[in-house]
């Protein structure tokens, strides 16, 4: 059982395809990351997450906890989160800690991409795609599984092309009929890979990036980072050194547990509810609120059939009459 006096804060990122948790301690130092596949159910993802860390930290004091992602509202109303903030800024934040003289961010997620502009700490802009497949994690995960390798294998078979060849990169769909058309030409495995390598950098330079310098110090961030492959494409379509810093696939949680560190001041004790969560019973539901045209979409979650939170009233009732069940 680890002692640590001054307690720690938890991170969570959770995205579509991914969910990360960081246990972080007061001096900004991860002390324990998890990496889980969502696999479409948050809820459960997070639980499991907690079911792993309870053992060593259930007796330690919570300071805070920050939550990020695409489920960020669900999964902060579930925790009784202090912080809840957007990728952006998280991603942001981890980066300048893990190399204070960041000027570029790439973050390649399951679902979506993001580009990070920092100049003197401060990021100045961004982009985002979320529209075509073809630039982030699922593409590759896809085509990894056309081609029968597994995504840890396709960095490692990339690096070792000698001649990748250029596949059109701009759609998914038409990504997967150039590769099918390059094996029939008879393409080696070695160079179609690493094509497709490029073809997701070209997009992601073309979609997310268009228009905006990027300058070193470059961090890749992201479940996608891992892929050496996809590094060794930025490096020779920016030729600039792309690093790839320790935490990358859980750079969103860790920076969301600072962001919840430095937000400190303005919640005092945290809301968490307990690493129990991981074991008790969490349900949504969800209906449409008739006693008005709107037709809202009413959700509440409750934990062990107590409702907790809601939201999704324009006029407020629904969050006003789960804020009295609640207290």
């Amino acid at each position: 059982m680890r002692t640590i006096e001054d307690g720690v804060f938890l991170g969570v990122d959770v995205g579509s395809v991914s969910t990360n948790l960081v246990v972080m301690g007061a001096e900004g130092r991860i002390l324990h990351q998890i990496y889980l596949r969502t696999e479409g159910n948050p809820i459960a993802s997070v639980q499991k997450a907690f079911r792993e860390v309870a053992p060593d930290f259930d007796e330690l004091k919570v300071l805070g906890v920050g939550v990020t992602g695409s489920g960020r509202q669900l999964i902060g109303a579930i925790l009784g989160a202090d912080v809840i903030k957007n990728e952006i800024t998280a991603h942001g934040v981890a980066a300048l800690r893990a190399e204070p003289q960041v000027r570029t961010v790439l973050e390649i997620g399951g679902q979506d991409s993001k580009i990070i502009l920092i100049n003197h700490g401060v990021a100045v802009d961004f982009g985002m795609n979320t529209v075509c497949a073809a630039g982030t994690g699922s593409f590759l995960d896809q085509q990894a599984h056309r081609l029968n390798l597994s995504i840890a294998e396709f960095g490692d078979i990339a690096l070792r092309a000698k001649n990748p060849v250029r596949i059109a990169g701009r759609c998914s769909v038409f990504a997967e009929s150039d590769m099918i058309h390059k094996q029939q030409m008879g393409h080696s495995l070695e160079d179609i890979v690493a094509g497709l390598c490029e073809a997701l950098v070209r997009n992601y330079l073309n979609n997310v990036g268009k228009g905006k310098e990027i300058i070193p110090p470059i961090l890749f961030q992201g479940g996608v980072a891992a892929n050496a492959g996809i590094k060794k494409a930025f490096e020779k379509e920016l030729g600039l050194e792309v690093v790839v810093p320790e935490y990358y696939a859980t750079m969103g949680a860790w920076g969301v547990a600072l962001l919840a560190q430095e937000e400190k001041a303005e919640y005092g004790n945290s809301g968490f509810r307990g690493f129990q969560l991981g074991e008790e019973k969490i349900g949504v539901d969800s209906f449409e609120c008739v006693d008005c045209p709107n037709r809202c979409e009413v959700i509440t979650v409750r934990i062990n059939e107590r409702p907790v939170s809601g939201w999704g009233g324009r006029c407020g009732k629904w969050q006003r009459i789960n804020a009295e069940a609640t207290g």
